[in-house]
């Protein structure tokens, strides 16, 4: 998930910012495509494998279908209002209640704080386990993991601090070395099929578990596989710098989801048919996710497996990093704007960066982990089977729901805003996309989604709103800002280095 931050001069007093449009189909397309694969694949592949079986690939591609429906509106959406700040402002030319607006920006926060916090104890699992294929000796327990993941939230603060302003290009840098590791898990997967070590008919059957219904089994692997579709709605973002958005957005971005969903089946067809049935539900570390057990068992003879692990360093590093910039510049733009305490929205002298929003959110993701941690190592080991609560699982799964939540509103508010046509020129969805977008989305955000251990997705959720609302009171009670709150919504979300104060 990624803010536009980048300006190219401060403006005059007066005026408002205005962003180069230097973005093309081609830089927008490995910006979509990016954002969308990060972590996800890493961190859910193995677990929806394991709930379905050899049809891994399909949860993806309902994941896609559900991800498409709301792309149609969010593209709706933004060629209508081309403006950065997303789902909220959406939220609020729909409905107009500050209420609503807050929830849906805070919301957007939340889900950037559990997705970095999921991307921070991928990494820490999967660079214990890198330095462990050096080093034997090296640990690989939970606490060291969660001592990695802290240390490394606190080091995203403090490049956070120091001012990093988005750079496509290294997106594209990072892009690649994501791309490159998933290529070779697909490559490993074929090699194995065409050399007669693998099953490829697994790729057709259905296993579950607990006997659930292959309908309720894919029902929760959709939802866990939600996590690796998203991203894609990070691109409005990037409508003030993009050439023609209303003629380039809706083709790339479909683009991109479609690309996105074909790396995806084709690494959960890889998983099934390198893994035996029996070792996909139960990978060697399932906080590091289960491709390097594909490396490990497709490739024995080669060396790859001894740095798969940090190019998965690498993939997750940066989602985490536009994750924390997002989260605390919406905190920033919205403590600007008086939502929020203002005192969040304090810059730091000489680099003019936003301490306080930073601080605030690294202090939400650090306790995060921590619980989390705390609760995995609780209930490892517990006998109830379907009880136990997998780090990356509770917080990927609380990313989805979050999100969830958000296309449900963005679907609802695509429709009631279809009384304003715009200039004529924007993109239109047929009606009944955003219906049944807003229809499954809230299908996938009820309990009958989720297993038993991932009821917990909702605890983690409401105490992360819980604070934001308890902010949101206090702001209402103690500050009257003029104009109202979100009274320059459309750029809510601005670079604290342009600052005029």
């Amino acid at each position: 998930m990624t803010a536009s931050t980048s300006r190219d001069h401060a403006p005059a007093e007066g005026q408002r910012h205005e962003l180069k449009r230097v973005m093309g189909p081609g830089l927008l397309l490995l910006f979509i495509v990016g954002d969308i694969l990060g972590a996800g694949v890493y961190a859910v592949t193995g677990r929806l494998a394991g709930q379905v079986g050899g049809i891994a690939w399909l949860p993806f591609l309902v994941a896609f279908a559900v991800a498409t429906l709301t792309a149609y509106s969010y593209l709706e959406l933004v060629t209508k209002f081309p403006q950065a700040a997303g789902a909220a402002l959406y939220a609020h030319k729909a409905f107009g209640v500050h209420f609503v607006t807050f929830l849906v920006a805070f919301t957007v926060v939340c889900s950037g704080i559990t997705s970095a916090s999921t991307s921070s104890n991928l990494l820490a699992n999967n660079l214990l386990l890198g330095l462990n294929n050096i080093w034997e000796d090296v640990p690989t327990t939970s606490g060291w993991a969660m001592a990695i993941a802290l240390a490394f939230m606190i080091l995203l603060a403090a490049i956070n601090l120091r001012g990093v302003g988005e750079s496509v290009k290294f997106n594209i840098v990072l892009t690649l070395i994501e791309m490159a590791a998933l290529a070779i898990v697909i490559v490993i997967g074929f090699v194995v099929i065409s050399r007669g070590d693998g099953d490829f008919d697994r790729v057709t059957v259905f296993e579950s578990p607990d006997d659930k219904g292959l309908f309720l089994a894919v029902t929760i692997a959709t939802t866990i596989a939600f996590f690796a579709m998203v991203g894609f709605e990070d691109s409005v973002n990037m409508v003030e710098e993009t050439r023609e958005p209303e003629r380039i957005f809706p083709r790339v971005m479909l683009t991109g989801l479609g690309i996105a969903a074909l790396i995806y089946m084709l690494v959960a067809v890889s998983v099934v048919v390198v893994i035996p049935p029996g070792d996909i539900a139960a990978p060697t570390n399932p906080d590091a996710g289960i491709l390097i057990d594909v490396v490990k068992l497709g490739a024995p003879d080669l060396p790859i497996d001894d740095f798969f692990p940090f190019m998965t360093v690498f993939a997750v590093a940066n989602t985490a990093l536009i994750n924390m910039l997002m989260a605390s510049r919406l905190i920033y733009g919205m403590a600007r704007q008086q939502v929020l305490p203002p005192a969040l929205g304090t810059v730091l002298a000489g680099r003019r960066t936003p301490w306080a929003a930073i601080a605030f959110t690294t202090v939400l993701a650090l306790g995060l982990i921590v619980a989390v941690v705390k609760l995995s190592d609780k209930t490892i080991g517990d006998a109830d089977k379907g009880t136990e609560v997998s780090v990356v699982s509770a917080l990927s799964g609380t990313t989805a729901l979050l999100l969830l939540a958000v296309f449900t509103i963005v679907n609802i508010a695509c429709l009631v805003l279809r009384k304003d046509p715009g200039d004529g020129s924007s993109f239109k969805a047929p009606i009944v996309v955003p219906v049944l977008g807003a229809l499954f989305c809230a299908y996938l955000l009820g309990p009958w989604a989720r297993l038993e251990a991932d009821q917990v997705q909702y605890v983690i959720a409401g105490i992360l709103l819980l604070v934001g609302i308890v902010l949101w009171g206090i702001t209402r009670i103690f500050y009257k800002p003029e104009g109202g709150h979100f009274a320059d919504i459309e750029h809510m979300d601005i670079d604290p280095t342009d600052d005029p104060r």
